[in-house]
């Protein structure tokens, strides 16, 4: 499958799709608005931050107590059921005054929820397309994430002056029950992956699982740690440029559009583990050069081509899959989302302590893209192993 419209006439993949593109609406205009409420009542830059991209921090948490879930129960039930959740936390985070404590406290369920999600969602995306597909689906699921966050942010602002904060989080929460409606109606029942009760247990031990293995080890770690030194680089274009972030910012996403293209729809199957290989270097090399006191312009570009790089996790996303039984991919690749999504923000820390120790923005984001290149390299060897063939397993 190498073309988007023979991707798009499978059945259930646009269903599939629509209900990932309700889910990030949601989030995106749904987050802008909180951290306005948020900024608002506590005038804290800190508690707004943390009230935007917290979810985005509680999937660490969900992946160690409920992503036995996200293959232990129908798919479609599944993301119906976590819709509507998420659907119901945002229409309670836009109720007038409500206390600070219970708006984290509902902002920590909902990213439970969502590690929930994206394990089911992207172990549907397995099912529903043929192996060869796999790469070309979650390309685009990138893209449209990537599309929804730019054009959400632009029309949160614009809501946002129109119509209160609050307004603006029913409007979230309508998306994610439109998502719901979606699931349900044009995705077909499923039985689940694996058999057994989900339980905090169950989690404990296919994590355990899935980590045991040394070749998924390594993949668990390349699709994770350098990505995430990465985004350190990204945390730190407002130090580096206040006048001109946005810019960079742009770069970036235009950049990783541009690989999700690349790879998901001109990439041929033979060259794939070679290109990957460029592509994770990619990523971390041309941001070598801003220690080097470089202008705007060569800044901008340089970001956009290191960010075509980030689709080499595309390709580390295929060998994932086909290390993993199907019973155990939901899981494992849920595994993933949560820990990149963990591994972002640790990078952004260190990134942010690697500028104060250089007293300099533009040397600290050339020392997160070495560390980047340094762990790229020493996982190198374990990434060029045979992949086996895994056998198919139904877990209890």
């Amino acid at each position: 499958m190498q073309t988007y419209g023979a991707l798009f006439r499978t059945p259930e993949f646009a269903p599939l799709f629509a209900v990932a593109c309700a889910g990030a609406s949601a989030s995106t205009i749904g987050g802008l608005a909180l951290a306005t409420v948020v900024f608002a009542g506590t005038g804290s830059p800190l508690l707004s931050a943390l009230s935007m991209f917290g979810p985005a921090g509680a999937q660490l948490l969900g992946a160690t107590l409920l992503l036995s879930v996200a293959d232990r129960v129908p798919p479609r039930g599944a993301l119906a059921a976590v819709a509507t959740l998420a659907g119901l936390c945002l229409a309670v985070l836009a109720i007038p005054g409500l206390p600070l404590p219970a708006v984290f406290g509902v902002l920590v369920l909902m990213g439970l929820i969502a590690s929930v999600g994206g394990g089911v969602r992207l172990g549907l995306l397995t099912e529903v397309l043929p192996p060869d597909g796999y790469l070309l689906g979650r390309s685009v699921l990138n893209m449209a994430a990537g599309s929804v966050q730019i054009l959400g942010f632009a029309a949160g602002g614009v809501l946002l002056a129109l119509i209160p904060a609050q307004g603006v989080l029913l409007l979230a929460a309508v998306c994610q029950l439109t998502g719901a409606v979606i699931a349900l109606a044009g995705l077909r029942a499923r039985p689940p992956r694996a058999s057994g009760r989900p339980s905090v247990a169950a989690t404990w031990r296919v994590n355990a699982q899935l980590w045991s293995s040394v070749p998924r080890r390594y993949v668990f770690v390349a699709l994770c740690v350098p990505n995430g030194l990465i985004v350190g680089c990204e945390a730190l274009f407002v130090p580096y440029a206040p006048e001109r972030a946005g810019l960079l910012l742009a770069a970036a996403a235009l950049g990783m559009l541009a690989g999700d293209v690349l790879a998901g729809r001109f990439l041929p199957v033979a060259w794939r583990e070679r290109a990957g290989a460029v592509l994770r270097l990619l990523l971390a090399v041309p941001y070598l050069l801003f220690a080097a006191g470089i202008p705007l312009w060569l800044a901008v570009a340089l970001t956009a081509a290191a960010s075509v790089g980030y689709s080499g996790t595309l390709v580390l996303q295929e060998r994932l899959i086909a290390l993993t039984p199907d019973a155990l991919r939901g899981q494992a690749l849920g595994l993933h989302a949560s820990l990149m999504m963990g591994m972002q923000a640790v990078g952004a820390g260190i990134g942010g302590l690697a500028a104060e120790l250089t007293g300099s923005a533009a040397a600290g984001i050339s020392v997160m893209a070495a560390l980047s290149i340094a762990v790229t390299v020493l996982v190198a060897a374990g990434l060029r192993t045979p992949l086996p063939r895994v056998p198919e397993v139904r877990v209890a």
